[in-house]
């Protein structure tokens, strides 16, 4: 089992090392069929990448933050990470079906 942070941003990898995370592969970007069942995959993804860690068995902890809109769009230092609430949330996420309603 694998440990995966998705960043590409230098804070939150600070942000990562403070909170004491133990990370096997720091990835700016995620490949899916990397992910085994059992990984772990931290980071903020889309929802249909979240979605496939979880189909191939992988826990995915998103990298939640309460941003103002003034810090949106920016880099953000591990102080400013600490000071926006930043924390890791285990979601599941899963297809609902046909978006049409016949599932």
């Amino acid at each position: 089992m694998s440990t995966y942070f998705i960043t590409r941003h230098p804070g939150a990898i600070e942000w990562a090392a403070r909170q004491g995370l133990k990370v096997d592969r720091n990835l700016a970007h995620l490949d899916p069929a990397d992910i085994r069942p059992g990984d772990v995959v931290i980071g903020t993804l889309p929802v249909n990448l979240g979605a496939q860690v979880c189909a191939r068995g992988g826990r995915f902890f998103n990298l939640s933050l309460n941003l103002t809109a003034e810090a949106r769009g920016r880099e953000l230092s591990a102080d400013e990470l600490e000071r926006y609430g930043a924390r890791l949330e285990e979601y599941l996420v899963v297809p609902s079906g046909d978006p049409h309603g016949a599932a």
